[in-house]
Parts: structure tokens; C-alpha cells; sequence
């Protein structure tokens, strides 16, 4: 909204200062400001009006330690984190971007499903809260308008090699570092639809999941969406609910989606940019640059939102915030073509899960083969296994957020190691 107001004003008034909303730069650091704002200021007030309608968290005694002092702690904090993200976006970006819409609207989405769970078990006294197939029947959906629009729409294209005459080279990292148009370019761009995306430590990195249909023989290319969609539903359906598992300890969950957050950003910025595609040899693809301003206000957010819900926590974000978090990861990973880098940037959220579903596997292989099930970890997801063991969870967390950073500087040098 700010953006097409101050474009109006510096090119009809020329009024000194309004060009700056031009800069990707400027909005970006203008919405981590905003939604730090946000979720600093506004929480406490939310938290308070959580505390007076009694929308506490309904805690299962697993037998942990401290475990059951969280009970009625407010739960719903999510809300904060949308509010955070959602206005400092509809404020700064250019909302005629098509990976802009897409975002908010993952965002809210996810959201609804989380609150509606969130909803369940707070008024309806349910622990269990929205079964697990309904919350999957509501992640289907959100999958299929995701993918459909990636593969369909004229405006989601890409660009493999750039060739930029070195001539150039100056102008263009000013119009493309900085967000002008490539309207504007002063020299042509050959702008192709594709399904390609990026594989990690291949030095030809890319893979077009068109060739998982080479098998049918001649025009095989024009029914690859009948492979993408699904691909995009199975994404972002297992990195919402991978997060939602991480999201047991205080600040757990909000402490690594900042720093996954930080991490697309610059994959984000350099994808969408020229010059570093150019250099990094990696495919460009025009207008992604705008996203950073959208990932800046959920770092933004998720910081903010730390503040309340560190140890011991004020305020659990719950499903409304978990399973929108996980979306936005899983959909911004994807529109940047970086999907396949999911397991290392996201490597806390898929080992959580992956404990989860090797616990409860390997119980039931164990019980009908041995007539008592047997277990891998003392307790799962993993976090819970570490407190099993007598680990304080803010030392747990701390050592999550460390190895959250390793993987996070290991997703980014992977543009180069090949």
C-alpha cells in the first residue's frame, strides 16, 4: 500500500525522500522494524486479553519436569505472529506481486487451520484437538492452489543463464538490487516457464521434474502437473505439521523458524537478483527479490514474538502460529526453486519428525513381532527424549538453535559447493 502511495508521489510531486520505497533494502528493513513493533508492543496487551478469557494451553502430563506448570499458560500466540507478518507485508510490499499474494495467502490459510485446532482444544476442552487426516484435508487445498499457480500462471517464470554484457554489469546490479522493473533493463531478458528447481552439490544443479514423465513417450512435458501439484501438497503438508511437532519447548520452534527465515532471504535476494545468479551460476528468477521484504517481517515476527515466548514462556504461539510458519517456510522454499534444500535448511524440523515416525513404527514392527513394543527414544519427537534424559529445555533449545545455525551456513555455501 505504502509503495504504491510514495510511487505515486515521487513521480507526480517529486517530493524529496519518496523514491526510496523503491528500494527492496528499505522496505525490508521498514518491515522487520514494523513487525518487531508489532509483536514487542501489541503482545503483552494480547497476552493480558488471553489471560482474561482463560484461552490457556491444555497440557497432557507425559510426566516431564515442569511440564504441568505450563498449564493455562495463553495459548493462541500464533495470532501475533500473523498480525506481525501480515500487516508490515500489505504495508511495504508490492501486493501486484504474484509471489507476494501467494505468501499471505499460504500464511492465512495455515493459520486458520492452526486456530481451528487451537480452538478445539482450548473451548472444547479436547487435548487431542483437530484430527491429523482433517488438518491433512485442509493443507490439500492450499497445496493445490500453490502448485496450480506456480505452474500455470504467466507471471511465474524463470531464467536460467543471464550472459550479462560486462558493460552492464554496474547498471544492472543497481536495477536489480534495488527492485526496479526488468522493464527497465537496458538490455533484453528471455523470460521461460519451467519446472526446474535446484539440487544441492551437483554442479549442473538443476532437475526438471518433467523428466519423471520421459516414460510417456513424446509430449510428455504438457502432463507434468499432474506430478508437480502433488509434489507441492506432500511439501507443504510435511513441513507445516514438521514444525507443528517442533513446537514443544519455549521458543523452540519460534528461534529456528528465524533463522530458516534469515536463510531464504538471502537465498531469496541472490535468486532474485542478476548479478548473483550471474556469479553464483544459479537459475534467476524475476520478481522473487520482493519476497525478501515478506521473509524480513517473519523474522521480524518470530524475534519479537521470542521475547514473550522464551523460557519460561508468557505465551505458546500454538497450532495457529506453528502450522503457519511451517507453510510459509515450505511455500517460500518452493517459489525460489530451493525446495530440495528443505532437509538441511529445515534439519531440526525433519529430524523431529523423522524421530517421530521411527518411534511409532518401530513399536508397532516390535509388538507384532514381539507381543511388546519397544522403543528407539525414551520419549518422541526428539526434544522430549533430551528432557527424558535430564537436559534443563532451555539448554536443549539453545543447543537446537546451534545446530539450526550450522545447517543454515551449510544450506548457503551450498550454492557454491559442487
Amino acid at each position: 500500500m505504502l509503495y504504491t502511495l510514495f510511487e505515486f508521489l515521487d513521480q507526480n510531486f517529486d517530493i524529496p525522500g519518496t523514491g526510496v520505497f523503491q528500494y527492496i533494502s528499505f522496505r525490508a528493513g521498514m518491515a522487520l522494524i514494523f513487525s518487531l513493533f508489532i509483536t514487542m508492543i501489541s503482545g503483552k496487551r494480547i497476552i493480558d486479553f488471553l489471560h482474561q478469557k482463560q484461552v490457556g494451553e491444555p497440557v497432557r502430563d507425559l510426566g516431564l519436569e515442569g511440564q504441568m506448570k505450563k498449564q493455562g499458560t495463553p495459548t493462541m500466540g500464533g495470532l501475533i505472529i500473523i498480525a506481525a507478518i501480515v500487516i508490515p507485508t500489505l504495508l511495504f510490499a508490492r501486493l501486484n506481486n504474484i509471489y507476494i499474494l501467494l505468501m499471505l495467502i499460504s500464511t492465512l490459510w495455515l493459520g486458520a487451520i492452526g486456530f481451528l485446532d487451537d480452538y478445539i482444544k482450548v473451548f472444547r476442552k479436547d487435548k487431542q484437538g483437530l484430527q491429523g487426516k482433517f488438518k491433512i484435508l485442509g493443507q490439500i487445498p492450499l497445496g493445490i492452489i500453490v502448485g496450480a499457480t506456480l505452474y500455470f500462471h504467466d507471471g511465474v517464470v524463470i531464467r536460467e543463464k543471464t550472459d550479462i554484457p560486462l558493460e552492464f554489469i554496474s547498471t544492472t546490479e543497481i536495477l536489480e538490487l534495488e527492485g526496479v522493473s526488468r522493464a527497465d533493463s537496458p538490455f533484453p531478458i528471455e523470460s521461460v516457464k519451467s519446472t526446474k528447481t535446484t539440487i544441492p552439490f551437483f554442479k549442473d544443479n538443476e532437475f526438471d521434474y518433467s523428466v519423471l514423465l520421459a516414460f510417456l513417450g513424446p509430449g510428455y512435458e504438457r502432463w507434468v502437473f499432474l506430478i508437480f501439484i502433488p509434489i507441492v501438497i506432500l511439501i507443504i503438508t510435511a513441513v507445516s505439521n514438521g514444525t507443528n511437532i517442533t513446537d514443544g519447548l519455549d521458543g523452540l520452534a519460534t528461534g529456528t523458524s528465524a533463522i530458516i527465515g534469515v536463510t531464504l532471504g538471502i537465498l531469496a535476494y541472490v535468486s532474485g537478483n542478476m548479478v548473483f545468479a550471474d556469479y553464483l551460476n544459479i537459475m534467476y528468477i524475476p520478481n522473487t527479490g520482493e519476497l525478501v521484504i515478506f521473509i524480513a517481517a517473519m523474522v521480524g515476527a518470530c524475534i519479537g514474538f521470542l521475547w514473550y515466548n522464551s523460557y519460561p514462556a508468557q505465551v505458546f504461539m500454538g497450532d495457529t502460529g506453528s502450522l503457519s510458519l511451517g507453510g510459509i517456510v515450505a511455500v517460500f522454499a518452493i517459489v525460489i526453486r530451493k525446495e530440495l534444500l528443505i532437509p538441511i535448511l529445515c534439519g531440526i524440523f525433519f529430524i523431529e519428525s523423522l524421530s517421530v515416525i521411527l518411534q511409532v513404527s518401530w513399536f508397532k514392527f516390535t509388538k507384532n513381532r514381539f507381543g511388546a513394543g519397544r522403543r528407539i527414544f525414551r520419549m518422541a519427537p526428539l526434544h522430549h527424549h533430551y528432557q527424558m534424559k535430564g537436559l534443563h529445555e532451555a539448554k536443549i533449545v539453545q543447543r537446537f538453535f546451534i545446530a539450526g545455525i550450522i545447517l543454515a551456513v551449510f544450506a548457503v555455501i551450498t550454492l557454491k559447493l559442487r
